[in-house]
């Protein structure tokens, strides 16, 4: 099998997996609180990525780093975990998977916006438009169709949702800098974030977790869409011969992830949803396709 096909193949387990963590979400947040599905998630996932390292021989190099690099994993871990999934969770607490789960693929776009201050990046036309679509598809479904009204099905889940988009971005422009393994960085994150979410939830939620459906689902979301899934994608862009083709599988994620919603959690979903779905994906593809012009035109030269 050529290098080609096995990154496609990582890339479309990843992309199943990313697929089902919505209706992973809702189904542990009818049980457990966000704090309390961030304790458990994060715990399954450090285990995870521990035994990951352990397996591919590199377990060694989590005792190898500065102490730059320590204090480095304590500030990201503040991030990520931390306040990324405080936020992703508050939102789907607060709002139907069909919609926050959409308003979180904005993330990309919001990278970009945000490349132009801090990394010196240059603003593009494609950038500019690709907002307008795209943030036309989070007005459809945040408002439920009702656009000329600017009503809210909920404010502060919709606030959630998009702040964590600003919050992952911004944790990706950082790790730019990062000169870590990955997979060892985001161990070290995730270990040094959660004594922080088990301190916030034995002041808030308390640990009251009953095995059941949610505690389930929680460890799903940490073993898979916080471990597995980081551990594919990186395969996948590792193997690429060519990574457009793989990127470009991202774009059936939140299409299947309806799918999961529908027949799983039993949404009846909207037809906004699907309008501004369609919007947000299309600004998106404008966006990539444009940045992926512009890096074949750069190399021809």
């Amino acid at each position: 099998m050529t290098d080609q096909k096995q990154a496609m193949l990582y890339g479309l387990g990843t992309v199943l997996l990313w697929s089902t963590v919505a209706t992973a979400f809702k189904l542990s947040l009818r049980e457990l609180t966000p704090i309390q599905m961030l304790v458990v998630a994060c715990s399954a996932s450090v285990l995870v990525m521990a035994l990951v390292l352990v397996i591919q021989g590199r377990w060694h190099m989590v005792f190898q780093l500065s102490r730059r690099q320590y204090l480095q994993s304590i500030g990201m871990g503040l991030i990520n975990p931390c306040l990324y999934y405080f936020l992703l969770f508050g939102a789907f607490d607060r709002l139907p998977a069909q919609e926050a789960q959409p308003l979180n693929y904005t993330w990309a776009l919001v990278l970009a916006y945000l490349s132009v201050p801090f990394l010196g990046q240059r603003l593009r036309r494609a950038d500019i438009i690709a907002g307008l679509v795209c943030y036309s598809g989070v007005v459809v479904i945040a408002t439920r169709g009702d656009v000329l009204s600017l009503t809210f099905s909920d404010p502060l889940g919709v606030a959630f949702a998009i702040g964590s988009t600003l919050v992952w971005a911004s944790y990706w422009i950082i790790a730019t800098r990062d000169t870590r393994d990955p997979v060892v960085g985001l161990f070290l994150n995730f270990l040094c974030g959660l004594p922080v979410i088990v301190v916030a939830c034995a002041l808030t939620a308390g640990f009251d977790i009953s095995p059941g459906t949610g505690l389930s689902a929680a460890v799903y979301v940490g073993v898979f869409e916080m471990g597995i899934a980081f551990v594919l994608w990186s395969y996948a862009m590792k193997k690429a011969e060519n990574t457009s083709r793989v990127s470009n599988l991202i774009f059936i994620s939140p299409f299947l992830s309806l799918v999961f919603i529908y027949f799983i959690l039993g949404e009846t979903i909207l037809p906004s949803t699907y309008i501004g779905l369609v919007l947000i994906v299309a600004g998106l593809w404008i966006q990539q396709h444009k940045a992926r012009e512009k890096m074949v035109r750069a190399s021809s030269v």
